[in-house]
């Protein structure tokens, strides 16, 4: 882990993906933490090189300013975070806890997002009801919206009491 990306180094608001399958979307949620001066955390596997000029073609050049963290895996995660259950924020398209408006995020808050095609495993969830949250959508004729495009309403909503 780069010294920029040390958890004590910078405290704040985090975006967590998990399993993200494509490249231009991760790099566009780069580019919006970047944006934020947001931490952004990868959880293995992708389905893709992070290396990949897709990626950084999305981020555009700004790829190099993401503060980026990777973990193996969701329990490396929570092993070298540790966080409080209050800080953990999940998002689903049939989230159970509310819509994304519902919460008061903290300062500190994880923002946790699934994979494309799949969202987040039920063993993630598991207990987490209350944690998960859905952006309203009105039309019946989409099932979700792109993940980049969450991400983004996702994060702005939650930065709206921290934004100066």
């Amino acid at each position: 882990m780069s010294e920029a990306a040390r958890p004590d180094r910078q405290p704040g608001m985090k975006v967590v993906l998990v399993a993200p399958e494509i490249p231009g979307n991760t790099g566009t949620i780069g580019r919006t933490c970047v944006a934020l001066d947001l931490e952004l955390i990868l959880i293995r596997p992708y389905g893709f090189d992070i290396s990949d000029k897709s990626v950084r073609r999305a981020g555009l050049d700004y790829w190099k300013h993401v503060r980026l963290s990777e973990y193996d895996d969701w329990g490396a995660f929570l092993a070298a975070r540790a966080p409080g259950r209050e800080q953990l924020f999940f998002f689903e398209d049939d989230g159970t806890g509310g819509t994304v408006y519902d919460p008061v995020y903290p300062a500190d808050a994880y923002l946790v997002f699934g994979r494309e095609t799949k969202g987040l495993p039920p063993e993630i969830l598991d207990g987490m009801a209350d944690r998960c949250f859905r952006l309203p959508m009105r039309s019946p004729h989409i099932r979700s919206l792109n993940l980049a495009n969450a991400a983004t309403a996702v994060i702005y909503q939650a930065m709206r009491d921290h934004l100066a």
